[in-house]
């Protein structure tokens, strides 16, 4: 990640969340939503979700999600979840083979956004959507998921640890798994991949 001083966002929020370990992968969707509102609230401008950890406008990234889990077998001791956000860069700001996918606040909007009023946003939503996602587990967030989405609907490449393939991402369940359907038919559930969207 291209790290200028005092031009984007880079963060570690620890979250200690008490939930099961198998449960720890569907904050990055739940960190995404938060993201987004964010965003939309701070800067004005819509982003889109790219399953799992990307968030995007027009195309270009402007957001990515890592999130790193410690836990026991039974519990989840803390999530640390790193957030960049391209804000108030320039195009000269990233180096020229990223310039085809890259963007920032400032490009698509024309203005510059205030760092600190965006985290504090972030942090707000990132509260609120971890706390019910707790109360009421992923499916009371996942229609806001989707009213972000650029991967559902879309034909996409993925790339696994084991396999590379292409089908049609047709759904999130209530887990966050994405359902790919294949050119043949079969539906496959991916939990954990590298996906790209196919350009018409």
């Amino acid at each position: 990640w291209q790290s200028q001083k005092g031009k984007g966002i880079w963060m570690s929020v620890i979250l200690r969340p008490d939930v099961p370990p198998y449960e720890a992968p569907q904050f990055t969707l739940v960190a995404a939503v938060a993201i987004a509102k964010g965003i939309e609230d701070v800067a004005g401008i819509r982003p889109q979700i790219k399953w799992p950890n990307d968030l995007l406008i027009d195309g270009f990234k402007i957001t990515g999600i890592l999130t790193e889990l410690q836990a026991d077998p039974d519990r989840v001791n803390a999530l640390i979840m790193g957030i960049g956000i391209n804000v108030n860069h320039t195009m000269d700001d990233f180096p020229e083979e990223i310039h085809g996918i890259a963007t920032s606040l400032k490009l698509q909007t024309g203005r510059e956004v205030d760092r600190a009023v965006l985290i504090a946003r972030i942090l707000y939503y990132l509260e609120y959507y971890s706390n019910q996602y707790i109360k009421e587990g992923f499916p009371s967030i996942k229609k806001e998921w989707e009213s972000y989405s650029c991967t559902i609907g879309q034909t996409i490449k993925v790339t696994t640890l084991t396999e590379v393939f292409y089908g049609k991402a047709v759904a999130i369940t209530n887990d966050g798994v994405l359902k790919v359907q294949l050119p043949d038919g079969e539906t496959k559930s991916v939990y954990s991949a590298d996906i790209e969207l196919k350009k018409d």
